[in-house]
């Protein structure tokens, strides 16, 4: 058995397509608090959040070595693609202090 590919060689970056980076930059950085690592002329936006690199980037046509493949932000906040969870101690105050610091929640809190 091959074991030069195992688990604990293996790092996951999750991927953020985004209609605009630099919206999304400020929430992340100014209301989740993430520390930002690197910017790429406009297109995109590397963050540290919760020790993993995450990655905010602009939608793009297929290129060479994905021919048929195009990275496209959801079309409107009402389709979803992809869901990200943080876990927090107290949900009622991490919605308060959320929004005090400028977040807009699709829908009202739910207890």
């Amino acid at each position: 058995m091959n074991t030069d590919f195992t688990p604990s060689d293996m790092e996951l970056t999750y991927i953020l397509v985004m209609g605009n980076v630099e919206q999304s930059q400020h929430f992340y950085l100014y209301i989740l608090e993430a520390t930002g690592v690197r910017e790429f002329v406009g297109t995109s936006y590397v963050l540290n959040f919760q020790d993993s690199c995450l990655p905010l980037v602009t939608g793009c046509e297929p290129t060479r070595d994905k021919p048929t493949v195009t990275f496209a932000p959801p079309p409107t906040p009402d389709n979803v693609s992809d869901v990200m969870t943080i876990r927090v101690p107290d949900c009622q105050v991490a919605y308060h202090v959320l929004k005090s610091r400028g977040a807009e929640f699709l829908t009202p809190q739910v207890n």
